[in-house]
């Protein structure tokens, strides 16, 4: 009897922690929601009618209009995403594929991007002001800001491509091999396609922290309202939209409203990603 209480009782910690989790993050999701979509149709109602509205093509002082912070967003994200992308797999098919696992150089970059991926965005932040910014002279920019998160977001990438790849079978390597495939043909026809779940969950990850991160791109791309017409210009982002909305005290209830598009935002990003996953496995 000693015996079977020992698995129920992990069972129910299990049953438990997922039920606190699933709670404070339906609670969560919730509470942003019930705040600002009434908001959101108020602000809707607003530009049908002609008025000034958070839903305006341009921002100005009246209507502080979240457009420009959306484009700038999907600019950052598209281009951070891609850099961080093609450095994160190609570091982790040298790590998993071609690297001695005892080599001192990969027990480096392991220890180093685990390290990097717990350090706050913050010392990002401060960490691209004095190198993008200043030291290279790239200034408050937005392609300071991509560099600085592309950094930021490496680490996750690459751990992420790590695991997928290292989970996908040795047989498959070995079947390649016995038809007379190369090295790098097996990889590219064979590993990455096996491993493109795991590869895609960590850049939607990578996608999630780059559109929620605030302090990071407050420090590196600027705060300015307007679209970042080339990438040496400044913009700001959605958070930091949000951000200064609600900091400047003025503009609560637009602060809210733009909480819960960030929040939808990243949602549809999550099951469109997830939806593409799906179809490229299909294939």
């Amino acid at each position: 009897m000693k015996i079977k209480k020992k698995p129920n009782i992990i069972k129910s910690l299990v049953y438990v922690s997922a039920g606190v989790t699933i709670s404070v993050a339906v609670l969560i999701i919730g509470y942003i929601l019930v705040s600002g979509v009434p908001h959101i149709i108020t602000e809707l109602i607003k530009m049908f009618s002609g008025q000034e509205s958070l839903f305006s093509a341009e921002y100005n002082s009246d209507n502080v209009s979240l457009v420009p912070a959306t484009i700038n967003t999907v600019i950052i994200t598209f281009f951070s995403i891609t850099v961080a992308s093609v450095f994160g797999v190609m570091t982790s098919i040298y790590l998993v594929e071609y690297a001695n696992p005892k080599n001192k150089l990969v027990l480096v970059i392991k220890v180093t991007s685990e390290t990097l991926s717990g350090i706050p965005s913050i010392i990002y932040g401060l960490f691209g002001s004095i190198f993008f910014v200043v030291f290279l002279g790239l200034g408050m920019s937005v392609l300071s800001g991509i560099l600085t998160v592309s950094i930021m977001i490496l680490p996750l990438i690459i751990r992420a491509t790590e695991e997928a790849l290292i989970a996908v079978p040795v047989s498959l390597r070995e079947a390649s091999f016995g038809l007379g495939a190369g090295k790098l043909r097996t990889i590219f026809k064979i590993v990455l396609p096996s491993a493109t779940n795991g590869i895609l969950a960590g850049i939607i990850l990578g996608v999630g922290r780059i559109v929620g991160e605030t302090a990071a791109l407050l420090y590196t791309a600027g705060t300015s309202p307007n679209i970042g017409t080339d990438l040496a210009s400044t913009g700001r982002t959605l958070s930091v939209h949000m951000y200064m909305l609600s900091s400047e005290g003025l503009y609560i209830d637009q602060a809210y409203a733009t909480s819960a598009i960030l929040l939808i935002l990243v949602l549809g990003l999550n099951i469109f990603s997830t939806y593409i996953a799906k179809k490229i496995m299909n294939r």
